[in-house]
């Protein structure tokens, strides 16, 4: 337990040296121009039309309903109207 005081003393007084140097302004340099020569670049492939793109169909799922079916609303649609009154 003596030991392990001083030690993290230690650690934490690094940290805090480690965090005011890190404080310090950067600033990022980039270029202003860069020229790109498209002509020497070599793309290898096939030409496609686009006529050969298709999308398969996609299955839809038709879900169970898990709520009860009611015909009508009779009791709250009177309820409802009481409470208006």
């Amino acid at each position: 337990m003596k030991i392990l005081a001083p030690l993290f003393i230690l650690l934490m007084a690094f940290t805090s040296v480690k965090a005011q140097e890190s404080n310090k302004k950067v600033v990022y340099r980039y270029k202003k121009y860069e020229k790109f020569d498209f002509e020497d670049l070599v793309i290898e492939g096939e030409t496609g039309n686009p006529g050969d793109l298709s999308i398969a169909p996609r299955y839809q799922r038709k879900f169970k309903n898990k709520l009860p079916y009611r015909k009508n609303f009779n009791a709250e649609i009177r309820k409802g109207v009481e409470r208006v009154r």
